[in-house]
């Protein structure tokens, strides 16, 4: 007979190659079904709707694990001197998750509510925030709009580049340098 820590041993494994199954599964295709992940992990679908009641909470715990490892390397970017050049390296590896995670991103966009997205970003946009208040202590930022929408619309530049790409519009290498372009100008002082 199977002990309760038996039992919670299994549902850990379980719940682990769901996960990884749903963020390899959903990595290559955001529309990918709950059958594909829940055969990909090596259980049956019971087992997986056990875990996760719906697609949406699935895909919800896969993007929350995406940002986890997301902020654990964005924490290591070097964020000190030139404001202008912090950001470009912020970009340039904030780029990198984003293109990584793209499908997984579409993904969310498509199955979570709206706004969760964005919440899930808070850390990483925390990290923005901070950087842009300091370019503009530092009057290479601009100050005459909220740090906020400059936030946002980083935010929404990088998402709409992993859009542009799925849409086979941009490459995934056009991407950092596009993205840096626009930023740049749009968080420049006007004159």
């Amino acid at each position: 007979m199977a002990t309760a820590t038996t039992r919670r041993a299994d549902a850990q494994r379980n719940i682990a190659a769901i996960l990884t199954a749903a963020a390899d599964c959903l990595t290559r295709d955001p529309n990918a079904s709950t059958s594909e992940i829940a055969k990909a992990a090596g259980v049956g679908r019971v087992t997986l709707y056990g875990h996760f009641p719906s697609r949406a909470e699935l895909v919800d715990a896969v993007f929350v694990q995406a940002i986890a490892v997301g902020e654990e390397t964005l924490g290591k970017v070097d964020l000190t001197g030139d404001p202008r050049a912090a950001l470009t390296r912020l970009i340039e590896s904030s780029w990198h998750l984003v293109d990584q995670y793209r499908a997984l991103l579409l993904a969310a966009q498509e199955t979570l509510p709206p706004g969760r997205v964005r919440e899930l970003h808070a850390d990483p946009m925390a990290r923005v925030e901070r950087l842009l208040e300091r370019g503009r202590k530092e009057n290479v930022f601009r100050s005459d709009l909220p740090t906020s929408w400059l936030v946002s619309v980083m935010h929404n530049v990088m998402h709409g580049a992993a859009s542009e790409i799925h849409a086979g519009r941009i490459t995934s290498a056009d991407a950092a340098p596009y993205i840096t372009a626009t930023l740049l100008a749009a968080f420049t002082p006007p004159t």
